[in-house]
Parts: structure tokens; sequence; C-alpha cells
């Protein structure tokens, strides 16, 4: 692992300045302590990202778990008692993993997943431009369109040129532009600009700008347009913060209601964003999606123990070490360490950093991930890649993650039943003189009750007086409904003076008398009856 550590250092230090930010907003929007966000964030780079089989995956607290935490906790009577689902749900995860379920991720089309990536960079870039003109109405992290401040994420953006805030956002002006500036000239003229990231800079550049900006009526940064990590005074007070949960509850058919939603929705993203990582992996690796539910249920639980959010493998936090050039796990389970470090021994210098400047870094990893390239390239692909892709990306950008996953996983599922529909067989007329027909239909290898109606549609088309030759040499499933439809056809085919041909595995049949006899008697061969 430490052959690569010479761009897993710089990598780690952009995701935790990433992470950071993250950690914090979700907590808020979660109604969950702050510092719950920040366990959540250590655990999730050290204990998950240790015991976790991907590479570049980076995991944390998820803002699709948001709403769920926010309601849990109020209905369960208080946080403490919500830690015991959390514990709980990191258990079920296990469970999952010894289970096998980790297989449910690859069952999700390529166009639904590049549809999340983007969608997921449209809603950074949407939600990060208020941030970065001063505008912080909305927590970090938030990614639903209706917000937690009555506000959607299209009126906050029409609503910024009343809050401008001039310092923010001029330090984030210049952030954006040494992070642009770096990324594309800079990285490429010296090992020392590879070494040293422009978000460090930009970051460092804000420190000093909220300093000497400070009694400047025009240009300071107030304190709530700043990073707000809790200061503990003590090491007492910093024990303090952390939180155990209380199994006084456990036998609450509700707590393992919340432990399974949980477990399902936190497996569910981080498959999810699992798939989408291996697809941005420069190197192609692929995740061992069993072993990452076992090292997000262990996740889950260690973080529940001690007072933290639940985790999932975040595609925000990935995508950005991605993009930085983490090549191992080392950058996940050293920002890790950098958030742990952090908060310990210099929370007041974190809490010196404009919002406005780790928003600007965001504006660059959600660019990466929705570059209008890619909407060109899906176009390109046909509409059967391009509509399920579309679809994905609006309902992420209008609803939330999980809903435009499901709404484009839906569109992707009709596309393959009408595709299904259409190609379940091949029909060929052969010779059409002197008005005697002669047909052939060749069945697909695979024919199902889908391909009822297509099927249906031909063989009613088929004139009187015609010689059909029906192959199903290729075919290895034959379903019941087509033999029976096949059945039925034979005594319209005698009304009309159809003469059926049949070619199998078995040899050719001249005008069968039964459909369902003929594939009864089949070897162990041929086709295979439903």
């Amino acid at each position: 692992m430490f052959k690569t550590i010479k761009k897993d250092l710089p990598a780690s230090i952009v995701v935790f300045f990433v992470a950071l930010p993250l950690c914090l907003g979700i907590a808020l929007a979660s109604g969950a302590p702050l510092f719950s966000g920040l366990i959540a964030g250590i655990i999730g780079g050290i204990v998950v990202g240790g015991l976790s089989g991907s590479n570049i995956g980076v995991s944390g607290p998820a803002a699709g778990l948001a709403a769920i935490v926010l309601t849990a906790i109020g209905s369960l009577g208080g946080y403490q008692n919500f830690l015991v689902a959390v514990v709980l749900g990191g258990a079920i995860q296990l469970l999952f993993g010894v289970l096998k379920a980790g297989v449910i991720g690859y069952y999700f089309p390529s166009s639904v997943i590049k549809g999340m990536l983007t969608g997921i960079g449209i809603i950074i870039i949407l939600k990060q431009i208020p941030h970065f003109f001063g505008y912080d109405a909305e927590a970090e992290g938030a990614d639903s369109f209706v917000e937690a401040s009555g506000e959607n994420t299209f009126s906050s953006l029409l609503n910024i040129s009343d809050n401008i805030i001039w310092g923010s956002f001029i330090i984030g002006a210049i952030g954006l532009a040494i992070l642009i500036l770096w990324d594309r000239v800079l990285s490429k003229k010296g090992k020392i600009f590879q070494l040293i990231q422009g978000p460090l800079v930009a970051v460092v550049l804000g420190i000093i700008f909220y300093i000497t900006t400070k009694g400047n009526e025009s240009l300071s940064i107030a304190k709530s347009h700043l990073v707000s990590v809790p200061v503990p005074e003590d090491a007492s007070s910093f024990l303090a913060q952390f939180s155990f949960p209380n199994f006084g509850v456990i036998t609450n058919p509700e707590v393992w209601v919340i432990a399974f939603t949980i477990a399902l929705v936190a497996s569910l993203e981080t498959l999810l964003c699992v798939e989408a990582t291996d697809k941005l992996d420069p190197h192609k690796n692929v995740t061992p999606t069993n072993r990452e539910l076992l090292a997000q249920g262990t996740g889950n639980i260690i973080s529940g123990l001690i007072g933290g959010l639940p985790i999932t493998q975040v595609i925000v936090r990935s995508s950005a070490n991605i993009q930085s050039g983490g090549e191992s796990k080392m950058s996940a389970i050293i920002h890790g360490f950098f958030l742990l470090i952090s908060v310990i021994l210099i929370p007041t210098l974190l809490n010196m950093i404009p919002l406005s400047v780790l928003a600007a870094i965001l504006l660059v990893v959600g660019y990466k991930l929705a570059k209008p390239t890619l909407f060109k390239k899906m176009y390109s692909l046909g509409w059967k890649q391009f509509v399920p892709f579309i679809v994905t990306v609006l309902g992420i950008v209008f609803f939330d993650l999980l809903k435009g996953i499901g709404l484009g996983l839906a569109v992707g599922i009709v596309v393959i039943l009408l595709k299904s529909y259409q190609n379940s067989h091949f029909l060929h007329i052969e010779d059409s003189t002197n008005g005697n027909h002669k047909m052939k239909m060749t069945f697909a290898e695979e024919v199902t009750f889908f391909n009822k109606g297509a099927i249906l549609k031909e063989l009613d088309n088929i004139p009187p007086d015609t010689f059909l030759e029906l192959n199903v040499l290729g075919t290895r499933y034959l379903d019941n409904d087509i033999i029976e439809i096949l059945e039925d056809f034979l005594l319209k085919a005698k009304e009309r003076n159809i003469n059926i041909k049949l070619l199998s595995k078995r040899g050719i049949v001249e005008n069968p008398e039964s459909f369902i006899e003929f594939f009864k008697k089949r070897p162990k061969s041929d086709l295979s009856l439903s």
C-alpha cells in the first residue's frame, strides 16, 4: 500500500478538505450533534478504509440517510436511542455480506450508473454555488431538491444576488482560479506542483484572507460563513462529545425497523457507489462487493457504539480521491487520520477556513463528474442508453439520489422489456409467388412470456395457404406460455390451411399434432419447459 504514497498523500489532503464540511453539514441536516458527523468520517476513513477491498472508495456519513436519521431521532425519543439502530443496522449489513448480497449492485445498468455520477455532479454544482457567493442558508452536504430552509435548489440560486458576501465571493473566486490553474497548467510543470495540491494552497490563502480582512466592513467574513468544528476546552470536554447507545430500547420493534431501513439504504448506496467508482477508476479495479458490505457493517457498528452517524461509501469523496490521483486505500485511511488529528489539535485553525473556498473545491469535483461531453457521448449511443441516463440525472436533481436511481432503473427495465418484445423471433418471407406464401420464423435463444404479444401478432398475421417453417434449433429456453400459444396456433393453422414444419435439435417434424407433447418428449439436451 505504501508504494503509491506519493500520490495517495496529496489525494488524502484533498479528500480531507472535501470531507470536513460534508461531515459537519450532514450532521446538521440530520439533527444530530456536529461531532457525530466527524466520528462517522473518521471511522469511515480509518476502519472501513482499512477493511474495504476498494482501492479508491472513501466512506463517511451520507446525505442520502439524513432524512431517515432526522425522522428516526425524533420517533425513537433521542439520539442515544437512535444509536442502537445504527449498531443493529451494521450487524444486519454483516449478515448481508455473509449471505453474499453484494451481487445486487451488478444488476444496475451502466446508463443508470453514469446518470448517477452525472446527477451527483450537477447537484454538487447547484448546491455549492450559493456557498461560493457566501449564501449559506442550507448546510453543506444537503442534496435534496426541497431544502430544510423552505427553499428549493433553484429558488436558493435566485436569492443569491440579495445575499452576496463579498469577502466570501472574492476568496472563493481566487480559490477557484488557483484550482483551475493548478489542474490545467502548474501540475504539468514540475513534481512540486504534484506533491502540493491546489486545494491545500487555496485553503491556506483562505485562512490568510480571513485573518487579514478582520475588521474590514466590506471584506470581512463572519463566523457563520466559516467551517464550524466543535472546539473542546480540555480532554474531558473532548471525550464528553462522544455519545453511547442506550441498549435498553433494543426490544422496541421500531428500533429494528429503523435498523433494517438503515442497513438496506446504506448497503444499496454503497453498492451503487462501488459500481460507480470502479467505472471512474483509471486502473479499472473491481471491488469485492461482499467484502465491502462486511467492511461497512463493521464501520457502522463501531460508529454507532461511540456516537457516530451511519456510514456508506460516498461518491463525492471517492470521486475527489480519484481526480486527485489516489491509487490505493491509503488515501482513504490517511484522510481519516487527518480528520482525527485536526479535530483534536487544530480545531480553531479549521474554523478559519471560508466555506466559499471549500465550495470552489467541490465545484471542480462536480464539473469533472458532469462534463458536457458525457451528455453528447450518451446521446450518440442511442435512445436505449440516453433515456435511462437522462431520467436518472433529472430524478437525482429534482428529488434525491435513491429516487433518481429508482426512476432510471424503472425506465431501463421498460427498455429491456420493449427490446425483449421486439427481439423474440425473426420472421422472413421467402417466397410469395402465385399466391403461395413461404415463411420462416426463427426463435431467439431465450423466449419468455414477455414475448407473447409479439409472437401472437406475427402468427395472427400469417395469411391462409402458407407454408411456415418454425426454427427452434438455437433456442435454449422456451417458456411454457409460448408453447401454449403455438399449441393454440395449430388449431387455427388447420382452419387456414397453414402447413407447419418444425426444426429442432431432435430433427424435422412436418405438421406436428401437438407442440406440447413434442416438447415434453424432448431429451434433456433440448428445450427446457419453465
